[in-house]
């Protein structure tokens, strides 16, 4: 480990997808005494969070975050939120991961702002794409040059239809409405698929890749949002679109944003492959070339905007934010939310008025620092932004407790589609945020815990709504039985439910399967097929058991049903002679003619006897021999009639 007296070491280690780079920084940072690391998703934070807590234990790690902050007194190593890494606490080592998000025209100047300020005591270290080569080197002229190749190859795989994709492929649109639309096709297909979106919060992410991940699902439709921390055993990804909107336009993708997302294919040593829609057509062998080389056009500059921030007044703190770069690998980044926010309420006079002097700027400029996650209309969020200013800023200095209660309540809901359970998290996620300033709510712990109580149930509700409209588990369920090599696993429960691979499909009725409703007649075939093998055992032991059994366990119904243990197994039949009926079994596909047999042979033992039990007279009269003439005709009216005839 380098020394203390030593000049801080800084290393750029670049390169493509699958390269190791994050695992490589965790080690690093668990040699030092202290560390932190800034992701560029809360997602991958927590993902970070959980591996460093079992090796470290969890009274050293803290996990730093807008929406969350896991701090305990004796944390020495620090997984954050890029925006939120503290850099005012000094660590040994630090990393900043995903570095060339510097050029993302929304958040690139806070990850620019890192590069430039954020190091470590000892060692710095900047993970990324090597497009950030010429930048680090321009603005970070200490740096050390780490190159990482891919640890597996990335190939690719030609246009493919979204009907016929390999199994564990990953279908990426660019609008939720397309996304929505492959998933319902694919559902529809191939049994279904999980969902991935932006939109959606870090528990209901997770709970659509665990469905993706084993294996109940072959398929995953997502946006771009795979493209940065989600590492999942995807073989091939197929693009539906090669074009997106970013906020401001519709631009085809470059070819460095391409390959961030083909990148998810293959993890590990584990090959993968990348290619369009059959609908989109053939790629351009030159963007091919550069996908599966990894060779792209450098950054020749990055977002910057002035921290060095005047908070003398709202005026003066506007004409910093302008302030211009004196770096020509540095460009002026486009106002951010933040700053949009400063302008709209700098223009509200009451605001104006209040905003003054250093501190009042401060909270102001900490207010307008809100994350807008409902991506509503812009007035809508200043607005809010303005109440919650106007509240710090009366007598109390705090927000009013009913009023962040009754905000949180009418979030409290669990019903309504898809979109309305989205944008609930969104704005529960903003009270999280709200909710870590302490010095804004009275008991700042307990309304983190009710948000979060409710982000969780709302997620759940999520996850629900989605598997309930693109997955189709019984199809799913087929799928993954023409998958396995062995015979699927079906189990029959008490409740006579049947369920194969871990899926109710129906239930047993006596000896034969009834399938749940719904579903196509090709799958209910497949269902009827996996039952009759998966249950054999099954119907083998029922069939020892109504012959081993008593009596009793068997009644007939008013309609001539024949019952075993309440189901009906068979029917009487006309015969010849109303004392000898004869016994139809219940159709069923399960119950092999031996099998049947044997069912009829212990029927009509019950029969007889139950017959003979309660009609004896009847029997010994038509058996008489020594009856003739008219005396047996009558018997044998007797008998036909059921031992009553009418007295003429």
């Amino acid at each position: 480990m380098a020394s203390r007296d030593l000049r801080p070491r800084v290393s750029a280690v670049l390169g493509p997808t699958n390269t190791g780079k994050t695992h490589l920084a965790i080690e690093r940072m668990l040699g030092h005494p202290s560390g932190m690391m800034g992701f560029p998703l809360r997602l991958l934070a927590r993902e970070n969070y959980d591996k460093v807590v079992k090796l470290k234990g969890a009274r050293q790690v803290a996990l730093i975050t807008g929406e969350e902050r896991i701090a305990p007194p004796t944390a020495r190593y620090f997984l954050c939120t890029t925006e939120a890494m503290p850099l005012d606490r000094p660590v040994d080592f630090l990393a900043l991961d995903e570095v060339q998000m510097c050029a993302d025209p929304e958040r690139g100047h806070i990850f620019t702002d890192r590069l430039l300020r954020a190091r470590g005591l000892v060692e710095t270290m900047l993970l990324g794409a090597d497009t950030m080569r010429p930048v680090i080197r321009a603005l970070v002229p200490e740096a050390v040059f780490i190159a990482r190749p891919r640890l597996s190859r990335l190939g690719y795989g030609g246009p493919k239809k979204l009907t016929r994709l390999p199994k564990r492929s990953a279908v990426v649109a660019f609008s939720i409405n397309e996304v929505y639309a492959i998933a319902e096709l694919v559902r529809r297909q191939r049994g279904g698929a999980a969902v991935v979106l932006g939109a959606l919060s870090p528990r209901t992410r997770n709970a659509q890749v665990a469905l993706y991940q084993a294996g109940e699902v072959d398929y995953m439709v997502a946006t771009d949002a795979i493209g940065m921390g989600l590492n999942m055993s995807i073989d091939h990804v197929t693009f539906a679109s090669l074009a997106k909107f970013d906020g401001r336009r519709q631009r085809r993708l470059s070819a460095p944003e391409i390959a961030q997302i083909a990148g998810r294919a293959g993890r590990h040593l584990a090959d993968g492959t990348f290619g369009p829609s059959a609908e989109l057509g053939p790629m351009d062998p030159e963007l091919v070339e550069a996908v599966e080389s990894h060779r792209f056009d450098p950054l020749a500059a990055v977002f910057w905007r002035n921290h060095d921030l005047d908070f003398s007044s709202a005026r003066g703190l506007l004409l910093a934010l302008e302030g211009a770069p004196r770096h020509a690998a540095l460009v002026r980044a486009r106002m951010a939310d933040d700053h949009l926010s400063l302008v709209h309420l700098a223009r509200e006079d009451d605001i104006a008025l209040t905003a003054r002097g250093r501190r009042r700027v401060m909270l102001l400029w900490d207010v307008c620092q809100i994350p807008d996650f409902r991506k509503t209309m812009p007035e809508a969020h200043t607005r809010l932004q303005a109440r919650i200013f106007r509240h710090l800023t009366s007598d109390t200095e705090r927000l009013p407790t009913d009023w962040v209660a009754d905000q949180l309540a009418r979030l409290e809901r669990t019903d309504g589609d898809i979109d309305t359970l989205m944008a609930r998290i969104a704005h529960v996620r903003t009270w999280t945020y709200v909710s870590h300033r302490p010095d804004w709510v009275d008991d700042a712990v307990h309304w983190q815990e009710r948000a979060r109580q409710i982000e969780d149930r709302l997620s759940d509700a999520l996850h629900d709504r989605l598997t309930q409209r693109f997955v189709d588990r019984r199809a799913a369920v087929v799928s993954r039985m023409r998958a396995a090599d062995g015979a699927p696993i079906a189990l029959v429960g008490r409740d006579n439910a049947v369920v194969v691979e871990g899926e109710a499909i129906g239930r047993l009725d006596g000896f034969r399967f009834v399938p749940d409703a719904g579903g196509s007649s090709e799958m209910l075939r497949a269902l009827l097929a996996a039952a009759h093998r998966a249950l054999v055992g099954e119907i083998i032991r029922r069939v020892q058991q109504l012959e081993s059994g008593p009596d009793e366990a068997v009644t007939l119904a008013p309609d001539g049903a024949i019952l075993w243990q309440g189901a009906a197994i068979a029917r009487l039949r006309p015969n010849g002679t109303l004392l000898s009926p004869r016994i139809e079994t219940v159709a069923s596909e399960l119950v092999a003619d031996p099998m049947r047999r044997r069912i009829e042979a212990r029927l009509a033992d019950w029969l007889g006897r139950c017959l003979r039990a309660d009609l004896e007279a009847l029997f010994r009269l038509g058996e008489a021999a020594t009856l003739a003439g008219a005396a047996r005709g009558l018997a044998f009216q007797l008998v036909e009639a059921l031992g009553s005839l009418p007295r003429r």
